[in-house]
């Protein structure tokens, strides 16, 4: 078995490592920048793929992902799982139809409340003691779908057409723009960057750089996060003008 996940302040990545450790302790999780994640996929006929739902749709880096790899995804056995800050609707079974598209056999879908990575923005704000909540409700959840697996009754959240249409209402239909392109939007506070590169090194798209000590975005973000949420000075946005509060994964364990 594998695991591949999309993640940017660690929700995915962490819900499938509780995943794994409790269905197969032997799997690994990589994510899908790996340099070896072709090889990866090639040598298991069993997946379970982790990712963060953005406005119920799919992340721009991971919609290249799989069509870029498209030829390794028949005959492949995989299970969806979907991290969310709030409700997808369809949020595992939209990346299972792509999947799907190429030959998987998706064999199931679980959804995950997490806490909310977008950082500038007060929409979904919780508590510290809230968002550990989450992750522990979360974790919960992760027991009963392995127990449900092993019993030859796989969970399907997000699988069908009625979980179809409620993406669709949700948020799909009103935000399908934000996800069908990369974005240039990303701002960089020159009063506060102080050019420690730790965006530069993270970024998964390798859309920063640090130029005369100081960070600069070109035009392919996918809006994981990643680098909002870490940068030591908060000089990064991306939808608000202000960092409201910064998160990991970590900080709710």
């Amino acid at each position: 078995m594998l695991g591949i996940y999309f993640s940017g302040t660690g929700n995915s990545r962490y819900a499938l490592e509780v995943f794994l450790g409790k269905y197969d302790k032997t799997a690994k999780a990589f994510a899908i920048e790996d340099k070896n994640i072709a090889g990866y996929i090639k040598d298991n006929e069993e997946i379970v793929f982790s990712y963060s739902v953005q406005y119920s749709n799919i992340p721009k880096m991971l919609k290249d992902f799989i069509d870029e790899y498209q030829d390794l995804w028949k005959g492949k056995k995989i299970f969806v799982i979907a991290t969310m800050g709030l409700f997808s609707g369809d949020g595992a079974g939209i990346l299972a139809r792509r999947l799907h598209r190429y030959g998987a056999q998706i064999t199931g879908g679980l959804h995950l409340k997490m806490p909310d990575s977008i950082s500038d923005e007060k929409a979904l704000k919780r508590s510290v003691e809230e968002n550990k909540e989450l992750v522990k409700e979360a974790e919960k959840k992760i027991d009963n779908a392995v127990r449900c697996i092993k019993n030859g009754k796989p969970p399907q959240e997000g699988i069908g057409l009625l979980y179809h249409i409620a993406g669709l209402l949700g948020q799909r239909l009103y935000f399908r723009g934000k996800t069908r392109q990369y974005t240039d939007k990303i701002k960089i506070d020159a009063q506060k960057c102080v050019g420690c590169g730790k965006c530069a090194e993270l970024c998964p798209m390798k859309n920063l750089s640090i130029e005369n000590n100081l960070a600069k975005a070109q035009d392919r973000c996918t809006m994981c996060y990643r680098c909002i949420n870490i940068c030591p000075k908060q000089a990064i946005t991306l939808l608000g003008n202000k960092v409201i509060e910064q998160g990991t994964i970590e900080k709710y364990l």
